[in-house]
C-alpha cells in the first residue's frame, strides 16, 4: 500500500489491520443528513425517497436519513418524521436518525426508526453554537440521550466532534480526546464515532490519535466521518483503515459540512471512498457506477 509505513515499522494495531486484507468495510451513508443541511435549496421528501431507492439499489446497507432537529434552525430536515413513514420495509438495510438533545431523542422515538446517531463536541465554543450548551451540560445531555435510548432498546452511536480541530479553539489535547472517548464507553456508546468536523486531521495526526485510543481501548468499535475540508480525506482514511477501522460515514457527491462551524465543507465522497477501497482490496458491496450515478442525480438537483 504505497504511502504507508514499512510494515516491520508498524505498531500492533496496523499488523493485526495488514493481515486483514479483503475486509469489508462498511459505509454509512450521511448525505440525506449531514449532505443536506446546510443546502439552502429545499429538497422534497419524494427526492429524498428517490435518493434512498437509489442507493440501496447501489448496495448501501446503512442510510442515515434526517437529523431531529428544529425546523427553523435546519429547514431542510423538516420532514423527518415524514421522510421515515415512508421508508421501504428492507430488512437488510439499516435507517438511523441524528440527534443532539432528549427532546430529539423522544421525537426519534414516536418516528418508529430502531438507530439513532449523537454526538459531543471537544470544543466548548463550537458545542455551545452547535447546541447551545457548554460542554459541562452537553455531557450531562448525552448521557442521558444514551440511557434512555438503551432503555428504549433502541440502537446508539455516540461520538465526538472536532476530534482533530475546531475552527474556534483549535486542536483539543490528545489526552482530552481520550479522557471523552472513554466517557462515551462508560455511557454505553454501542460504537464511538470519532469526527474530523472541520477536515483539519492530517494522516500523522488521524494515525497518532487512533494508536492513543486502541492502546487504552483495544476492543473498541470505532466509526469514522470524515470531511474533506483541505482535500486530506481519503488520505486521513487511509490512514485509519491501517488501524482497523471499517466503519465509515461519506456523502453522496462530498456534499455538505456543518452549518455552525466556519469554514466547513463536505464529507469524503462516497463514490470516490467506494472506488478507493475496492481498488486496495477492500470490500464494500457497493456498485461504485451505480453510486456514482445516484451522486450526480443529487449533486443536479441541489444545484
Amino acid at each position: 500500500m504505497e504511502g504507508f509505513l514499512p510494515i516491520k515499522n508498524l505498531p500492533t494495531n496496523k499488523l493485526k489491520a495488514e493481515n486483514k486484507r479483503l475486509a469489508k468495510v462498511n459505509i454509512t451513508e450521511v448525505g440525506l443528513r449531514d449532505g443536506l443541511q446546510s443546502i439552502d435549496k429545499i429538497i422534497n421528501t419524494d427526492d429524498k425517497l428517490f435518493v434512498i431507492g437509489a442507493l440501496i439499489n447501489s448496495g448501501v446497507k446503512r442510510i442515515q436519513v434526517a437529523s431531529f432537529v428544529h425546523r427553523d434552525l435546519v429547514p431542510q430536515m423538516a420532514d423527518a418524521e415524514k421522510l421515515i413513514q415512508l421508508l421501504p420495509k428492507n430488512k437488510d438495510v439499516e435507517f438511523s436518525g441524528f440527534l443532539l438533545n432528549i427532546k430529539g431523542l423522544d421525537r426519534a422515538i414516536k418516528s418508529g426508526i430502531k438507530k439513532v446517531e449523537t454526538s459531543i463536541s471537544t470544543s466548548n465554543t463550537h458545542s455551545k453554537k452547535n447546541t447551545r450548551m457548554n460542554l459541562k451540560q452537553a455531557k450531562k445531555s448525552i448521557a442521558k440521550i444514551i440511557n434512555k435510548a438503551k432503555k428504549e432498546k433502541i440502537k446508539i452511536r455516540a461520538g465526538l466532534q472536532c476530534v482533530w480541530g475546531c475552527a474556534y479553539e483549535g486542536a483539543p489535547t490528545q489526552k482530552h480526546v481520550l479522557s471523552m472517548v472513554s466517557d462515551l464507553i462508560e455511557m454505553g456508546a454501542d460504537v464511538v464515532s470519532l469526527s474530523d468536523s472541520t477536515g483539519m486531521a492530517t494522516p500523522d495526526s488521524i494515525s497518532n490519535q487512533l494508536e492513543i485510543i486502541f492502546n487504552r481501548f483495544p476492543d473498541i468499535s470505532i466509526s469514522l466521518h470524515l470531511h474533506d475540508t483541505n482535500a486530506l480525506g481519503l488520505l486521513n482514511l487511509k490512514a485509519a483503515l491501517m488501524f482497523g477501522i471499517n466503519q465509515i460515514d461519506c456523502s453522496l457527491g462530498g456534499i455538505g459540512g456543518s452549518p455552525f462551524i466556519k469554514g466547513s465543507t463536505g464529507n469524503i465522497s462516497t463514490e470516490q471512498t467506494v472506488d478507493m477501497l475496492e481498488s486496495l482490496g477492500y470490500s464494500t458491496g457497493i456498485d461504485v457506477e451505480k453510486i456514482s450515478k445516484a451522486g450526480r442525480w443529487l449533486n443536479k438537483k441541489i444545484s
